[in-house]
Formats: C-alpha cells, sequence, structure tokens
C-alpha cells in the first residue's frame, strides 16, 4: 500500500490526538512535517516521528505532502486550508470549518478549482452509540423524529482563558461556548435528526465571564426541514465539565447518549450501547478517543477518490446552526435560512445585559 506523506500545522493542545492517530496509522502514512509558529513545539511534536520542522507554512509549501492537518486558531482555518490546497495539498481541519460562512464558501470555492480534498474534524461522529443510533434511526426504528435536545454543562476558567490569546476572543475563536464547545453536540444532533434546519431562534449571554467578550451561556429552539424541533443548551458556567446530554423523542420511542454512552428505549425495554473503542482518550475526555476513525476513513477517501464524508458543506450546515444562533440573539428575531454571516466585536452588539 503507497502511503500518504502527512504533515500537521498546529502542534498545542489538540495536537496529542494526531501523535495517537499517526502511530496507530503508521502502515499508510508517513509524518514528513511538524510546523508550528512556536519552533519549540514543532520540534517536540517531530522528533516523535524522527521528521522534519518548520515555522511556517511557506517553508514547506512546496514539499511532497498529500495531507495536511490543520490544528490552528479558528481564524485561520480557511486561508490555511486554502494556501494548502492552492499548493497541491488536501485538507483535514479541526472544527469549526471557518469562522464565517462566507469563508467557508471560498474553502469550498478554492476545493472546486483544485480538485483537492478537503475535511473537517467533528470526530464524535465516530461513537460505537452515535453509529448504532444512526442506522436505527434511518431504518425507522424509531419513526418520525419530533423532537431533539442538547445540553452542555462544562467549566471554562479564566485561566484557560489567559493560556491562550485568541479563546475567548470575537476575531479569533468566533464566538464562545457555542463555537467552541457545544458545536460537537450540535453536530451529533444535526447528524442523528438527518435534515437540513429551516430556522433558528436563540440568545447569547454572558454570565460570569467578565474577562472576554463572548458567550458563556446559550439557549435555542432551533427548527429542522423535516419538522423535527431542536432545542439546545450550553453553558460553561459549571463547575465541571458534565457529560453531554443529547435526546432525540420519536413517535415509537426514544434514543440519545450520554456523552460517548447510547442509549434507547423502546416498548419499554432500556438499552445501552457501550463504546466498543475502549482505549483511554488523550487528552480531555470530552474529545473521545475516535479521532484516528475519521483521520483513516479521510485517507481512505484521498487513496481511493472518494467523495469525503464530512466535507466542508457538513462543516458549513453545523457552523450554520451556531452563526443562526449568534445572529438570531443580534436581531432579537426568527431567523430563516439562508442568511448573511457576520463576526461580531463585542457581545454587547448582540445581547443586552
Amino acid at each position: 500500500m503507497k502511503k500518504l506523506n502527512v504533515a500537521i500545522i498546529g502542534c498545542g493542545r489538540i495536537s496529542v490526538v494526531y501523535d495517537t492517530a499517526f502511530h496507530k496509522l503508521a502502515d499508510r502514512v508517513n509524518v514528513v512535517y511538524a510546523v508550528d509558529k512556536d519552533e519549540k513545539k514543532a520540534k517536540e511534536f517531530a522528533d516523535k516521528f524522527g521528521c522534519a520542522y518548520a515555522t511556517d507554512f511557506e517553508q514547506i509549501a512546496d514539499k511532497d505532502i498529500d495531507v495536511l492537518h490543520i490544528c490552528l486558531p479558528h481564524y485561520l482555518h480557511a486561508p490555511m486550508a486554502m494556501k494548502a490546497m492552492r499548493a497541491g495539498m488536501n485538507v483535514l481541519t479541526e472544527k469549526p470549518v471557518a469562522m464565517t460562512l462566507q469563508e467557508a464558501d471560498l474553502m469550498k470555492q478554492v476545493q472546486k478549482e483544485t480538485g483537492k480534498k478537503l475535511g473537517v474534524i467533528f470526530q464524535t461522529r465516530y461513537t460505537t452509540g452515535v453509529q448504532r443510533l444512526k442506522k436505527m434511526i434511518e431504518e425507522g426504528t424509531f419513526g418520525k423524529i419530533i423532537s431533539a435536545r442538547s445540553m452542555l454543562t462544562w467549566s471554562r476558567t479564566e485561566d484557560y482563558y489567559k493560556s491562550s490569546d485568541w479563546k475567548g476572543t470575537w476575531d479569533g475563536e468566533g464566538g464562545g461556548t457555542l463555537i467552541d464547545q457545544a458545536i460537537h453536540s450540535m453536530d451529533r444532533v444535526r447528524y442523528l435528526v438527518g435534515s437540513d434546519i429551516a430556522w433558528i431562534e436563540g440568545n447569547v449571554s454572558n454570565y460570569t465571564h467578565p474577562y472576554v467578550k463572548v458567550e458563556d451561556t446559550a439557549t435555542a429552539v432551533i427548527g429542522f426541514e423535516n419538522g423535527c424541533i431542536y432545542s439546545v443548551y450550553a453553558t460553561n458556567t459549571y463547575s465541571i465539565d458534565a457529560p453531554i446530554d443529547i435526546e432525540l423523542v420519536g413517535e415509537k420511542g426514544r434514543c440519545g447518549l450520554k456523552q460517548d454512552l447510547g442509549y434507547y428505549e423502546l416498548d419499554g425495554e432500556y438499552v445501552e450501547i457501550r463504546d466498543e473503542d475502549d482505549e483511554v482518550p488523550v487528552g480531555p475526555n470530552y474529545w473521545g478517543s475516535s479521532h484516528h476513525i475519521q483521520v483513516r476513513e479521510f485517507y481512505d477517501e484521498v487513496m481511493n477518490d472518494k467523495d469525503i464524508t464530512i466535507n466542508v458543506d457538513e462543516g458549513r450546515k453545523t457552523l450554520e446552526m451556531v452563526k443562526g444562533i449568534y445572529l438570531s440573539s443580534a436581531k432579537k428575531e426568527r431567523i430563516t435560512l439562508p442568511f448573511e454571516d457576520v463576526i461580531y466585536e463585542d457581545l454587547n452588539q448582540i445581547c443586552e445585559k
């Protein structure tokens, strides 16, 4: 089997899961470059694979690289992805796909122009519970899905924000708890429901984080085109990172997830679906241990010239939910799709104190 030459740009906090993924997939990849503006971080990652390192993308732009993994701050996802595709590289970027919907559209345009592959990381779709429930929903086991909900109650402290020069900023992160923490659970709900969004109505606030200008709490109701009504609650004002709670209710039964533990109830019988991957997660528990599954799928799609499963369109649709809540809060009205996206400068622009 021909191996892919891969590189990673951004050797910070999330890079540990790629360290693990690359080792697991050593039969199909050669790690050839690690890139970070902090030379020490780039060298430390490169030393794990005996590969070269660099401090700027331009130093590797003309190298033989099949796949570039983007693990940069949110505001760099779109420009770096487009630059890499134009340099002849396939790209797999961490979420969110971009800072705005318009950026995502530009990424798709460049992807079409270059013919390269572009994928977005939403690794929580790949747990055993999500995959089993998706199949059951598609088979009609629960009947028509009528409603859904997701609840995220996590903790993000002042130290968390002070450790970064872009977290907790509109121009660097694109928002707060929605775009950074809740986006994964929102993506899972959208994936499981299996329908596009029709309308969004929501509100965001900052209750306990005066040192940042983004939201720490958000509530919303989202209407899917198939009629399902989705209730969203997300906050990072809690004292711990509690398990995410997702539930979908159908005409014949209900199903959901407690973090990665799947469950369903039919005809009075309650069944749990435990993850078949019993590995200890690398990094925080909420990252899970399924990054390598999506990475492997992406590599297979690149090597066999297949369509990318979680492509720029999928990334855009999930981003649309997040940005629609911000816009609804700003305009104080229900948002119907499609809509024009913006980047805010201050939370005062989109909510009343």
